[in-house]
C-alpha cells in the first residue's frame, strides 16, 4: 500500500476577503488526501470570529472532514512555526496574493519566511476556488538530487488523490553543461550533440527513478520526461506558467549556511513569481 505522505495538514487563517475561498479549496484538499485538517487563528477568539469561521465550515462540501480550530496569540510566524511542529503537520497550506494590477502573484513576507523555516512540506494557492477546478496536469522536477524521487513520488501521489491525468518530470540542465561556444557548423554539431547526450543521461536517470515507484501510483498516470536548458528554478517555472500546468512540485532547498544568504536558491525564483500553484516538498526522512 502506498505511503500517505500528508496526514495532517495546517491552514493559518486570517479574516481576509479571501477567507471563505480559502476555507473550501483546502477542505477539499484535506478530503482528497485523506488528511486531518488543522484550521490555526493567530489571534484572539471572539464571538463574531467564530461564528464567522463556523459559518463558513457549514459550507464546505465534504461533512465528514476531520477538523480542528485552533486560536493561539503571539507573533503570527513562530506560532505557526510551533503550531506545525506540536500537530506532527505533514503540510503546510499558504495563500499567495496577486500583486496589484499585474497578473503575477508573491509570497508575502510571512508567508516566505514560514516557507524556508518550516519543517514540513508547503502548498503555496494562487488560485483557490469556491467550486472545484479539477487539476490536469502536474509538473515536477527532476533534478539529479537525494530528495527527487521524494518529490517525484509525491507528485504521483497527488496526481492520483487529484485525479490528475499528466504529470511532467523537468530535468533542468545548466547551459554551462554544453560547455561548447558555438562558431561554425562544426561547433554547432559539437554543441548539438553534447545537448543530446546530456538529454539521455538525465532521460536514464529519471527512468530509473520512476523504475521504483510502486506500480499502484503510474499506472493511472501519463508520465513524460522533459529536459529544458536555462537557469535552475527560473526555467521550470517558466515552463510551469506556459504549459498552463496546475500545480509545480520541487524540492524543499538545503540549507547550506551563509552561502544561503549570498546566493539565491532555485525555489527563490519560483517564490518571486509564482507560476501557478506550488508543493515545495521537504523529504522528513
Amino acid at each position: 500500500m502506498v505511503q500517505q505522505p500528508f496526514k495532517t495538514m495546517l491552514f493559518g487563517f486570517a479574516f481576509s476577503p479571501t477567507l471563505e475561498i480559502n476555507i473550501m479549496e483546502t477542505s477539499r484538499l484535506a478530503h482528497f488526501f485523506n488528511s486531518k485538517l488543522v484550521l490555526l487563528h493567530v489571534g484572539e477568539k471572539t464571538a463574531d470570529k467564530a461564528h464567522r469561521i463556523n459559518g463558513i465550515l457549514d459550507k464546505i462540501e465534504h461533512k465528514d472532514l476531520d477538523f480542528e480550530i485552533h486560536w493561539e496569540t503571539g507573533d503570527p510566524v513562530e506560532t505557526i512555526l510551533k503550531a506545525s511542529q506540536s500537530n506532527d503537520v505533514d503540510l503546510l497550506v499558504l495563500g499567495a496574493m496577486q500583486r496589484e494590477n499585474v497578473f503575477t502573484f508573491y509570497v508575502g513576507s510571512i508567508a516566505r519566511k514560514l516557507t524556508r523555516q518550516v519543517k514540513c512540506s508547503v502548498l503555496l494557492l494562487i488560485k483557490p476556488a469556491q467550486v472545484r477546478v479539477p487539476c490536469q496536469h502536474i509538473v515536477v522536477n527532476g533534478l539529479d538530487d537525494p530528495d527527487t524521487p521524494t518529490a517525484i513520488r509525491c507528485a504521483l501521489y497527488t496526481a492520483n488523490a487529484l485525479g490528475a491525468k499528466r504529470v511532467t518530470i523537468v530535468e533542468e540542465i545548466r547551459q554551462q553543461e554544453v560547455q561548447v561556444t558555438v562558431e561554425d557548423d562544426k561547433s554547432l554539431r559539437q554543441a548539438t550533440l553534447r545537448k543530446e547526450r546530456l538529454k539521455a543521461r538525465e532521460e536514464s536517470r529519471v527512468q530509473h527513478i520512476l523504475e521504483a515507484m510502486p506500480e499502484e501510483l503510474t499506472s493511472k498516470v501519463s508520465i513524460k520526461s522533459q529536459s529544458i536548458f536555462g537557469k535552475r528554478g527560473y526555467s521550470i517555472g517558466h515552463y510551469a506558467e506556459v504549459i498552463r500546468a496546475d500545480l509545480l512540485v520541487m524540492n524543499a532547498p538545503r540549507k547550506s549556511g551563509v552561502l544561503d544568504r549570498i546566493f539565491p536558491h532555485d525555489i527563490e525564483y519560483i517564490l518571486s513569481d509564482l507560476p501557478t500553484d506550488v508543493l515545495i516538498i521537504r523529504n522528513s526522512s
